[in-house]
């Protein structure tokens, strides 16, 4: 890959990272409120339930930003964790935090192969 292209990908990632930075700060909506009807109640405890997995999922995406981030520090970016094959530029464009090739992604979202110990090892490296 090419110090241009590490470069186009390093300026959309941090742009990425900014934009989930900020979404992470809004928790106002996993405040616990009581309301007097307990229906009310059901409703307000859903919509606490959906903005407490919207910020996993941020968290998530964040932590995956970082490891890019990191791996194009090291020089191992675009090269998928599981096979060690290039990653497409295709898929790097449309997923430019992935740590898999589409083929990989694919297995790992099939659960044949355990995806979070090489993404956990990753982020060990990176800490």
């Amino acid at each position: 890959m090419t110090k241009t292209e590490l470069n186009k990908y390093k300026t959309l990632l941090e742009a990425k990272r900014a934009d989930v930075v900020q979404a992470l700060r809004n928790r106002e909506d996993i405040a616990i409120e009581k309301a007097a009807d307990a229906l009310d109640e059901v409703q307000l405890a859903g919509e606490r339930e959906l903005a407490i997995r919207n910020l996993d999922r941020e968290s998530h995406l964040l932590r995956s930003i970082r490891v890019a981030l990191a791996r194009i520090e090291e020089g191992s970016y675009g090269t998928c964790l599981h096979c060690e094959e290039e990653i497409s530029p295709k898929r790097l464009a449309a997923v430019p935090w992935t740590s898999f090739c589409i083929k990989c992604q694919e297995a790992a979202d099939r659960h044949e192969f355990e995806a979070q110990e090489s993404f956990d090892a990753v982020l060990a490296d990176a800490a």
